[in-house]
């Protein structure tokens, strides 16, 4: 499985959220692959992905995919990160 996170440049906050999207996961006992990418690198990276985690002001980058899109609004939330992914891997 492959789950994406990005954000406008792809340094930091895609970053911070593919840990915490991470850990997360290993509350559930889910193993999956997570990348952290950028706008511009989104629709490749999207291409083979189920899940795409964004912000609620990026969505609109995100174009046609056949992912399950994520909308995350505090990325430090754990409990917010590990709902939503066990809902959209559920």
């Amino acid at each position: 499985m492959k789950i994406i996170a990005f954000c406008g440049a792809g340094i930091g906050t895609s970053a911070i959220l593919k840990v915490n999207a991470e850990r997360a996961l290993a509350r559930l006992g889910i193993q999956a692959d997570i990348e952290a990418t950028d706008i511009a690198g989104l629709a490749v990276a999207a291409e083979d992905a189920q899940v795409i985690l964004a912000s609620p002001e990026l969505v609109k980058f995100i174009g046609k995919t056949y992912a399950d899109v994520v909308v995350i609004e505090n990325y430090f939330d754990l409990d917010e990160l590990t709902r939503k992914l066990e809902i959209a891997l559920g």
